[in-house]
Formats: structure tokens, C-alpha cells, sequence
């Protein structure tokens, strides 16, 4: 798809102003209730959906394809990290009406560095389609990693801070408590980060982990970087409602590794083909209404089956007199033998 750069700062400014709206409707620091994280989760969707449609009449239908195969695999990957924001939440107790003061400036920092992703990973791909069979490789490779983590049942706890926020909290020091929305004050003459911050460093930091897999699963779907860059946008924007949204359902999508992994195992053979292909050989190539195909499907299957399973468990240990949360968290183990 031929992007101007005018399509380009258009883009980008209006990708700004709906952050920028989000942030002045949230201003006022509030516990978010289900009811207004659900509208604001259809509002990103349907904002998404409109976009896509967008490329569909204002481009050609492979451009909108891409974008929704894009969004879809981004937006279950990001499901993946919600995991992960819970247990930041909890490790500095975040108060829950700063909660979504953090998570809103976290995915901004997010995707920030995730563009930076974008445009490092489009200049190599442009120089060395070679890459593709890294990815590829890279892609199975973690595929594999998720279902040996799901299989072992790791314990949550087991998240530290990553470097670059040791050594910010090393370099200007960290309240003991938290000061409202604050992120910076003075102690004893001295300007020190309050908890706020940090763990808003912690949300956007953590994030460059889970770029990782992220951006070479997308360029696995389209090398489009304006097409990797909207999808990448409108999957995290939605990031924040989508956390208050199904906060309390994450432990009971006890398939949701087992699903990604195949997404990401397929786009890795996705990958290998297309290096393939383009190296020469005659090798059958993966279409997108197909790839879209297979991740809504793998996605529909896990999460029905999540739950049939996480319903099974809990019914089990409450006939067993045990408590429904060590039930679900059992289900993980249960499901690989099925």
C-alpha cells in the first residue's frame, strides 16, 4: 500500500487526539466500573473496525485484510500481557483509582517503543529479506517456549523488575508511599520518583518483552509498516478498558498460552514459506484471508474451551469442598492431559 506522508502525520495526529481525548475524559483519577470499561471497549473496537473499512474502500481489499489479521493477532497477544499488568498492580499495590492513570500512560510509553520496533524492524526487512527465516525460527521458538511455560505452571510471583527500572530508581530514588497523581517530588531537597511512576515505567518497559514477539508476528502478516504500525496503535489503545474489562476473567482463559502459541507457531511457518518463496523456491504461500481465518478460530476454540474447563474445575472443587481459585488455577494442568 502506497502511504503519502501526509497519510502519515494525518495518522498519526488523529491517533494523537483520541489518546489525547482518553486521557481528558480519565483525567480525574476513578475506579473504573464494568459498565464504562465495556462501552469504552466497544468504542476502540469499533473505532478499529471503521479504520479497517477505511483501507478497504480508500485502498484495496489485501490492505484491509491485513490490517484486521493485524489487529486480531495483536489484540490476543495483548490479552497475554494483561496477565503480567496484574501482577505489576499488585506487586507495588497500586490504588485502585490510579489504576487507570498508570495503565493509560504505560501503553503510551508502549507504543512509543513499539514504533521504534516497527521502523528498526522495516528498515532490516527492506535490506535483507534473509530475516524472514529468523523470524520464522524465532516465532516457532517462542511457540514452543509458551506451551513448555503453560505445561510447567509457572508461579506468577516469579516477575522482577527489568534494568532499565532498577537503574531509574537507582538514579533519582522512590518515595515510600504514593502522593496522588504525582509522579515526581521533593524530599529533604532531593527530586525523587513517587511509586506512580515507577510503575508506569514497569507497564511500558515490561512491554519491550512482549515486542519481541509481537512485532515479528505482525510483519509476518504484512510488511506494510504504516498497516504494522495503525494495528499495533489500535490493539494497544484498547488496552486500558480491556484491563477492567476482563481483569477478573484472565484466570479462567487457563488455554489462552495453548491458543497463542499455535497463532504464533503458524505465523512462524507463515514466515519460513515466505523467506522460501522468496529465495526461489516453489513453495506454497499462506494467504491472509486464511491466516484470519485460522487466528479467529484458534481464538474461539481456546477461549470456549478456557472456560468449559475452568466451569468443570470449579464445579469439581466445590463438590470436593476445596475453593474455586485454586480450581482454576488447577485447570492449566488438567487440560494438558486431556
Amino acid at each position: 500500500m502506497d502511504v503519502s506522508m501526509t497519510l502519515w502525520v494525518v495518522t498519526i495526529l488523529g491517533l494523537a487526539a483520541l489518546i489525547g481525548a482518553d486521557f481528558f475524559i480519565g483525567r480525574k483519577p476513578h475506579d473504573v466500573s464494568v459498565k464504562e470499561a465495556g462501552i469504552w471497549t466497544v468504542v476502540w473496537i469499533v473505532l478499529a473496525g471503521l479504520f479497517g473499512l477505511g483501507l478497504l474502500f480508500f485502498g484495496n481489499s489485501q490492505a484491509s485484510g491485513e490490517f484486521f489479521a493485524g489487529y486480531i493477532t495483536e489484540k490476543s497477544l495483548s490479552v497475554d500481557n494483561l496477565f503480567v499488568f496484574v501482577l505489576i498492580m499488585a506487586k507495588f499495590a497500586v490504588p485502585s483509582h490510579l489504576q487507570q492513570r498508570v495503565l493509560l500512560v504505560g501503553v503510551v510509553i508502549a507504543l512509543v517503543l513499539r514504533t521504534i520496533f516497527i521502523a528498526a524492524g522495516a528498515a532490516i526487512i527492506a535490506s535483507f529479506s534473509w530475516v524472514f527465516y529468523i523470524f520464522g525460527a524465532f516465532l516457532i521458538y517462542t511457540a514452543w517456549k509458551l506451551i513448555q511455560e503453560a505445561r510447567a505452571d509457572e508461579d506468577e510471583e516469579d516477575w522482577e523488575e527489568n534494568r532499565l527500572l532498577k537503574m531509574a530508581e537507582k538514579r533519582f530514588g522512590v518515595a515510600d508511599r504514593y502522593h496522588g497523581t504525582k509522579l515526581f517530588i521533593r524530599n529533604n531537597g532531593k527530586r525523587i520518583m513517587t511509586p506512580l511512576m515507577v510503575v508506569m515505567l514497569a507497564i511500558g518497559t515490561t512491554d519491550i518483552l512482549f515486542a519481541l514477539d509481537s512485532i515479528p508476528a505482525i510483519f509476518g502478516l504484512t510488511q506494510d509498516p504504516y498497516i504494522v504500525f495503525t494495528a499495533n496503535a489500535f490493539a494497544l489503545m484498547g488496552l486500558r478498558q480491556l484491563y477492567f474489562l476482563i481483569g477478573g476473567l484472565l484466570k479462567k482463559l487457563v488455554h489462552l498460552s495453548y491458543g497463542l502459541s499455535v497463532i504464533l507457531g503458524f505465523i512462524g511457518v507463515k514466515l519460513v514459506l515466505h523467506a522460501l518463496h522468496e529465495s526461489g523456491v516453489h513453495v506454497p504461500e499462506i494467504s491472509i484471508p486464511f491466516s484470519l481465518a485460522v487466528i479467529g478460530g484458534v481464538l474461539v476454540i481456546t477461549t470456549i474451551t478456557s472456560l468449559i474447563a475452568s466451569k468443570r474445575q470449579s464445579e469439581r472443587a466445590a463438590a470436593e469442598g476445596g475453593s474455586g481459585a485454586d480450581g482454576i488455577d488447577d485447570a492449566k494442568k488438567d487440560s494438558v492431559g486431556a
